[in-house]
């Protein structure tokens, strides 16, 4: 029989990308999320019984230790970006990864990779940078050969980075942004997804990853390259600080007051925080050369998916090739 991995989070962003890698190497693929009936979209990534999404709440013992049950691997991809509810950041990003691991190691699983982000710190300023530094340690506790993936920003297909900024240029002339001058090394998502596959597969030593493309831009620089892939022209505005708190606050301000019905998903507090660090792996830090992978550029992989916040979508190049036409004429 095939081996048997357990992606918590394997519906999402980067753990979708991981499944489908999984399912390729003819392993059976178990993807433990909140809402498995959202998440049949996974289940064609193999054959039929190949990908099945079960349910899990990653912050329940019994309903995590439930679908770990005979997997060879376990990968844990679950994170998020603004607390809501009772998914805080110590709930999901520092006892989450605990409870994965501790249970883990409890039923005899040897294999372990978990996803973090660079810039984990005990000593961070946001309490994302400070909880991710404490999933890392849990996970270190109870499995100490465990694959630790540190990625940079992660770009690709249904990233929540360049299609939410570039959604905001067909609303405004100006794309207001905090921190502009911070630092970021972007990474493709299939990228990530490759190097936690090689851990899964043993071909990763143990230890901790920073996993970062083969560029460093600054914010602002990212923002003037995606407004020349979509063709338009926005004032690239940098916040001042004072401003970029109160904008920040008011955010946050309106997820409270609306009981959570609205999110914030443009700026938190916290977030603004993160922004003020720059995001780049670390001079001595293994990455993807260790991993014997050559990572994407930005620009080979944004055209593929931004194309439809161009003026006139897929029809765009089309449409400059008929006024070049018409000004030679």
């Amino acid at each position: 029989m095939s081996k048997l991995v357990t992606i918590y989070g394997g519906s999402g962003f980067v753990g979708r990308y991981i499944a489908r890698r999984m399912a390729k190497e003819g392993w059976r693929v178990r993807v433990a999320v909140r809402r498995p009936n959202e998440a049949m979209y996974v289940k064609p990534y193999g054959t039929p019984g190949q990908v099945e999404p079960v349910l899990c709440n990653i912050r329940d013992d019994a309903s995590v230790a439930a679908v770990m049950q005979g997997a060879d691997a376990v990968v844990n991809c679950v994170g998020i970006l603004n607390e809501t509810g009772k998914n805080t950041f110590d709930a999901i990003q520092a006892e989450g990864p605990e409870r994965v691991a501790r249970l883990a190691a409890s039923q005899g699983i040897s294999t372990l990779v978990h996803m973090s982000a660079i810039g984990a710190s005990k000593e961070g300023d946001s309490d994302y940078a400070q909880t991710k530094a404490a999933g890392e340690a849990a996970v270190l506790k109870y499995m100490p050969d465990a694959v630790i993936l540190r990625p940079s920003i992660i770009f690709g297909v249904e990233d929540q980075f360049f299609n939410r900024f570039a959604a905001m240029t067909r609303l405004s002339p100006t794309l207001p942004i905090a921190h502009a001058d911070t630092k970021f090394q972007p990474v493709y998502v299939d990228d990530v997804a490759k190097a936690a596959v090689a851990g899964v597969l043993g071909r990763a030593k143990p230890g901790i990853y920073e996993l970062g493309g083969p560029e460093v831009k600054s914010f602002g620089a990212l923002m003037q390259q995606m407004l020349e892939v979509i063709n338009r022209r926005r004032l690239v505005l940098s916040l001042p600080g004072p401003i970029a708190k109160l904008v920040a606050l008011g955010f946050d301000v309106l997820q409270y007051v609306s009981f959570q019905l609205i999110e914030n998903k443009m700026l938190t507090r916290d977030q603004l925080k993160n922004l003020a660090t720059d995001n780049v792996v670390g001079g001595s830090a293994k990455g993807f050369d260790a991993l014997g992978i050559r990572p994407v550029s930005l620009a080979s992989v944004l055209p593929d998916y931004l194309w439809k916040f161009r003026p006139s979508g897929q029809y765009d190049d089309i449409m400059d090739s008929a006024r070049n036409l018409r000004n030679d004429l």
